[in-house]
């Protein structure tokens, strides 16, 4: 009799049944719940709910890549035909995140471009007609922001030094590669995280810093996600598990992470920049 579990004698990969999607939504529906609760201090247990969730949401995480690695390296269902649907997925989910993102240059966009809309008549009450809004003291873009800009744009380069040492074979750059990057994501957010204890406006009161802390705040998060997903990745290179030919988890990352450094760009010339006024630009000039 043949073996039930034996790998088929085709190129696509008929997933097993799995616990993970359950879980993962399950857990997220606790965690939303629970947070949510603890916002509005429903009752007293809402942390430990919102707690439970996260939990969930991790472990969920944990096991549903293990699993997808295992299936990647030991067990040999990600062939060609299968990496090429993975592909296409990661375009389509980086494609959603780039939309998501234009939904906060619209509202910051929106309000910066028509600060005295006639056909909105409290614009000009709340901004005063310009923009930035009157009494709105902005960061000054040649400062930290710069020096994240650089930190972002040299992590570019480093993840793209691993993923060219392990095309030729390289462990060992491969692994530094790696860990450079992480560094500088982890040094990106510790110095968005001092610049927003900083800020002299709030994210509650105005458009201006509800724009700029969703916008930023987002991309701050997505650091903190791709910074993970390279850590899990360093991992994966201890273990032996990318080859030259095999690597498509590691290749995803740094898609994601050109990515994230692409949005910061943008959020960088046009929230920073742009939008100090030329406050920024006059400062540098006066130093």
């Amino acid at each position: 009799m043949a073996d039930a579990h034996a790998k088929p004698q085709h190129d696509y990969h008929l997933v097993e049944p799995s616990p993970w999607p359950a879980l993962g939504s399950v857990s997220a529906f606790v965690a939303a719940v629970g947070g949510i609760a603890w916002m509005h201090h429903m009752f007293p247990a809402a942390p430990y709910i919102f707690g439970v969730g996260v939990i969930g949401i991790l472990y969920t995480m944990l096991g549903w890549w293990t699993d997808v690695a295992r299936e990647a390296t030991h067990e040999g269902y990600h062939t060609q035909v299968v990496q090429i649907s993975h592909r296409y997925g990661m375009i389509l989910f980086i494609a959603s995140e780039v939309m998501f993102f234009v939904a906060w240059f619209w509202a910051y966009f929106n309000s910066a471009l028509f600060p005295a809309d006639m056909q909105q008549v409290t614009r000009e009450q709340l901004f005063g007609g310009v923009w930035p809004p009157q009494g709105i003291e902005t960061f000054d873009p040649w400062h930290l922001p710069l020096l994240n800009t650089l930190i972002l744009l040299t992590s570019g380069t480093t993840v793209t030094w691993a993923h060219h040492a392990l095309l030729e074979n390289d462990r060992q750059g491969l692994k530094w590669g790696l860990i450079l990057t992480i560094v500088l994501g982890l040094t990106f957010t510790c110095v968005q995280a001092f610049e927003y204890s900083h800020a002299a406006f709030t994210f509650s009161g105005n458009v201006y810093g509800a724009t700029f802390f969703m916008a930023t705040g987002f991309h701050g998060f997505h650091v903190i996600i791709g910074t993970t997903f390279l850590i899990v990745c360093l991992i994966r290179a201890y273990l032996g598990h990318f080859t030259p030919t095999q690597h498509l988890g590691f290749e995803f990352a740094a898609w994601y992470w050109h990515f994230v450094d692409v949005v910061w760009i943008f959020l960088f010339a046009c929230i920073y920049v742009w939008g100090s006024g030329g406050e920024g630009a006059a400062h540098a000039a006066g130093h």
